[in-house]
């Protein structure tokens, strides 16, 4: 039982990151937002993961498809992830 908690709490924390990543998307369409402290905040805890796709060339013309991927990698791995650990311990 406390292998599907922890499992549940791991992908609570996963869609709150994927949040966290949209409101880093979002904060780019307004002048200054980067500045605040909630803004260093979101940019201190999102940068390192997308530093991660920085090398793929996401850009096309003025936007950046990066943060799309970003989060689609991180939600497609963590359900990936969620249903291995299922299947080991509960055989679903």
């Amino acid at each position: 039982m406390i292998i599907y908690q922890l499992l549940n709490l791991f992908l609570k924390v996963v869609s709150l990151y994927s949040f966290i990543l949209m409101a880093y998307a979002l904060m780019s369409w307004f002048p200054g937002a980067y500045d605040t402290k909630i803004g260093q905040f979101i940019i201190k805890i999102s940068r390192p993961y997308l530093s991660l796709f920085d090398r793929f060339n996401l850009s096309f013309g003025p936007i950046d498809f990066t943060i799309i991927v970003a989060i689609l990698v991180l939600n497609f791995a963590s359900q990936g992830l969620a249903k291995l650990v299922l299947r080991i311990f509960f055989g679903f």
